[in-house]
């Protein structure tokens, strides 16, 4: 309708005057004490990173020396792994030497059904989730290190009482993926500035009272160009798409369909070699939720099922991936850059439910893709 909301508006400005005023001291109150939590966390996470020079903190590890990139982006210094306090609740993994876990090795093969009190406690780990998720994009800006986004997310952990479920899992070695540009995934938080004009996926898993939730965006730092904004629409888009598959009696293996077509809707290709799972009382386990269409997935949706869905998508029509020396950061064959969206599903009787849904909106459905709520 044309003129009604055109009338709203104007009522609204009336009304508003005053309390615009009270809003805006209320959000630079609420600023500058999350600015003062930040500079707290950094200081009590404080490492090597302080003591050394621009040059030390940009030169590549070891292992890449040599080495042949398959675009501009370069590594820099990893600064030591960081350990729990003591007495935490704690995934089998988080204390082995090898960062293997067990009990994923020795997992159900059947999908688990979540209901009464342990899907309370799920819905729970999604929500915590969602929240360290949020500190570190609003914390995340041009100049910030992924080691500094890392402390940040390990701080905003043990405030929760909750372990950040990707440190030490086969031996990761931080608390959050930090995927700058033609970083596919697991990009390995670093010492190297986050630039104008890059895009950046932040990968958070959180483990809580023995439930992992898992989710992830990419955020648009400072001025991106149009083929980032293509990219990352894309994979929003690709996401929602398979999203609105989920309901009892659909597939597994009829997702990767939907994502495909979304994908080359936008020029761009699926990454094949990394899969959605189901996630609770496992890190990853079933079921396994492929990306590209013609998969062999098994399965069929029940209510109870909870897992993630997680395509990422490569600008052009290479979905190749390679992995960096270090054995965890993936990039893309060609250099180009890629772009990922991840949440947490439950199947209900009705259709889904997003667990890891932004606060404010709907449990039952992903907004419209907005690249405002991406903007850094």
């Amino acid at each position: 309708g044309g003129l009604r909301p055109h009338q709203k508006k104007k009522k609204k400005k009336k009304r508003g005057k005053k309390k615009s005023g009270a809003a805006q001291r209320a959000a630079a109150e609420d600023d500058e004490a999350f600015q003062q939590w930040c500079q707290n966390a950094l200081e009590v996470t404080k490492n090597v990173t302080e003591n050394m020079s621009p040059e030390e903190l940009m030169r590549p590890p070891q292992a890449f020396w040599g080495y042949k990139y398959s675009g501009s982006l370069r590594p820099a210094f990893v600064s030591p792994q960081m350990k729990m306090p003591e007495g935490w609740l704690m995934p089998d993994y988080a204390t082995e030497s090898n960062g293997a876990s067990h009990s994923e090795r020795n997992g159900p093969k059947e999908v688990p059904i979540l209901e009464g009190a342990s899907l309370e406690t799920m819905r729970e780990a999604c929500r915590l989730g969602r929240e360290v998720l949020d500190i570190a994009a609003r914390f995340m800006k041009v100049g910030v290190t992924g080691d500094q986004i890392d402390r940040i997310v390990y701080q905003a952990c043990v405030d929760r009482k909750i372990y950040p479920s990707p440190l030490n899992y086969y031996r990761f070695p931080k608390s959050v993926c930090v995927s700058p540009n033609e970083v596919i995934c697991h990009g390995i938080p670093d010492s190297r500035p986050i630039e104008d004009g890059d895009i950046v996926n932040l990968d958070i898993s959180i483990y809580h009272q023995g439930y992992h939730s898992d989710l992830n965006e990419t955020f648009f730092v400072g001025e991106c160009d149009e083929e980032s904004h293509r990219l990352v629409r894309t994979a929003y888009s690709a996401l929602q798409a398979a999203s609105e598959m989920i309901r009892p009696g659909t597939f597994y293996r009829d997702l990767g369909n939907v994502i495909h077509a979304e994908t080359v809707k936008g020029n761009c290709a699926v990454v094949t070699t990394y899969c959605g799972h189901g996630v609770g009382q496992l890190f990853h386990g079933p079921p396994k939720v492929p990306h590209y269409r013609k998969n062999k997935a098994v399965g069929v949706m029940k209510p109870g099922h909870v897992f993630t869905i997680e395509p990422m998508v490569n600008l052009g029509s290479n979905g190749g991936d390679r992995t960096w020396p270090d054995d965890w950061t993936a990039v893309t064959k060609d250099g180009k850059r890629s772009a990922q969206f991840e949440h947490t599903f439950l199947v209900t009787e009705q259709g889904c439910e997003v667990l890891t849904r932004r606060i404010g909106t709907s449990p039952a459905a992903m907004p419209q893709f907005d690249p405002a709520m991406f903007q850094r």
